[in-house]
């Protein structure tokens, strides 16, 4: 079986069904109705090596936020599921992604300690539809609901749909490195004992 995971959130709002496997190859079907968002989590899969299904119908027509957040709840779930006891994993991940004009950098620590921080450059505004803005509640509902320090930061950039693909990718390379196996940690890795 391995380490995977398969959740189903329903609410008023919104209805989320995630498969999600940590050991994968990049396979995935995304199916949002937000087409950027699918996009971004297409990418998600394919640079952290994660297999990935998401079936997500929600109240588009009003915004896309519910959706939004909600997928990255249970994405966060499926995340910390998936790692079980987290025993033999690196635990830290970190990498900087450019993507054309834009630069990120992501460091995660699986921590559970949930905690988001997440800086884009102060000439991208808020617009309508899903992007670096709107990512940002996706983050912070993955951070949560996974129990994930996570730290984004773009140091640059002028394109949104650049700056968006960047964090998504570096996030996922990021994620990849934290849950890989070392040979030298044989229970968790923390002083603590307990992660």
């Amino acid at each position: 079986m391995g380490r995977t995971a398969q959740l189903e959130r329903k609410t008023k709002e919104t209805e989320i069904n995630v498969e999600f496997a940590v050991d994968g190859s990049g396979k995935h079907e995304i199916s949002t109705g937000i087409g950027f968002f699918d996009h971004m989590l297409s990418l998600f899969a394919v640079h952290g090596f994660f297999d990935l299904k998401v079936k997500a119908v929600g109240d588009i027509h009003v915004d896309y936020h519910h959706t939004v957040e909600d997928v990255g709840i249970v994405i966060g779930e499926a995340i910390k599921s998936g790692l079980g006891d987290k025993k033999g994993i690196v635990r830290y991940g970190h990498a900087v992604t450019p993507m054309d004009d834009a630069l990120c950098t992501v460091a995660v620590d699986i921590s559970g300690r949930p905690f988001l921080v997440y800086l884009l450059p102060s000439s991208i505004v808020p617009a309508n539809g899903f992007n670096a803005h709107l990512a940002r509640e996706f983050f912070r509902a993955v951070s949560i609901s996974a129990g994930m320090n996570l730290h984004i930061e773009v140091r640059y950039g002028e394109n949104d749909h650049h700056i968006t693909e960047a964090v998504f990718k570096s996030f996922a390379r990021a994620l990849d490195a934290a849950v890989r196996f070392d040979s030298r940690i044989s229970d968790v890795h923390s002083s603590k004992g307990k992660l």
